[in-house]
This record gives structure tokens, sequence and C-alpha cells, in this order.
């Protein structure tokens, strides 16, 4: 996985989920989602444009570059995996919502990758 900041990480995986519920997506839907102010997000929707993991149409309408795209999948990917597992155990959805979160930025590859092996020989 590409190494990102994770707030940028936060960033694409609202941008991810905002498509896929709303079809298109404005820096407005972003700020609204996250509870951040429109200038914060027209920052950093700037700084991922210059990243290349975002374009941004007339109208404003963003969208993920196939970068940006493969990012937010995988932090997606971490974040349901890891909810997931934590809820299997035992924790409350809320908790395990928020720890998983914080858990997809910091997690490594090789952990990840076990805990996915894990997740699907031992939970069904």
């Amino acid at each position: 996985m590409i190494k990102t900041h994770e707030s940028a990480e936060d960033y694409l995986e609202t941008i991810l989920l905002l498509k896929r519920v709303l079809g298109e997506v404005r820096s407005i839907d972003i700020a609204n989602e996250m509870n951040f102010t429109k200038p914060s997000v027209s920052v950093a929707m700037k700084k991922l444009k210059e990243q290349g993991y975002i374009t941004i149409e007339e109208g404003g309408y963003i969208s993920l570059t196939p970068s940006g795209l493969e990012l937010a999948e995988c932090i997606y990917e971490r974040h349901e995996l890891i909810s997931g597992l934590l809820m299997h155990i035992g924790v409350s959805k809320e908790t395990a919502m928020e720890d998983a979160c914080r858990i997809e930025h910091v997690i490594s590859t090789e952990t990840f990758e076990k805990l996915k092996a894990y997740d699907t020989e031992t939970i069904k």
C-alpha cells in the first residue's frame, strides 16, 4: 500500500463511500459527512488533486483517479475487516467502528494479510 497521511486516507475513503451512495461527490458533501468546514475540505481536495488521487470536474464534482480508487478501496477493506473482527469478538459496533478507523491507518501489510487470512478461515 502507498504510504499517505491518515487524513488523506480518510478523505479518499469518504469520497469512495459517498460516490457509492450519492453517485456524484462535491466538497460540500465531504464537509457534511466528515463534519469539517468547506474551506478545510477545499484545501485537502487541492492537495489530493496535486498528489494525483482525485480529479475535480466542471461543477466541482470530485472523482477518484485509479490510484486514488486503489488506495480508498484498500483503506475501506481494512476498515471493514477490522471492525468486523472486533465486533465478532464482542466489541460494540460503535467502539469497533471508531477503533477500526484508527487501526486501519497504522496496521502493517503483513499483519493485515494475516488478519484477512484468519478472518476468511475462521469467521463464517
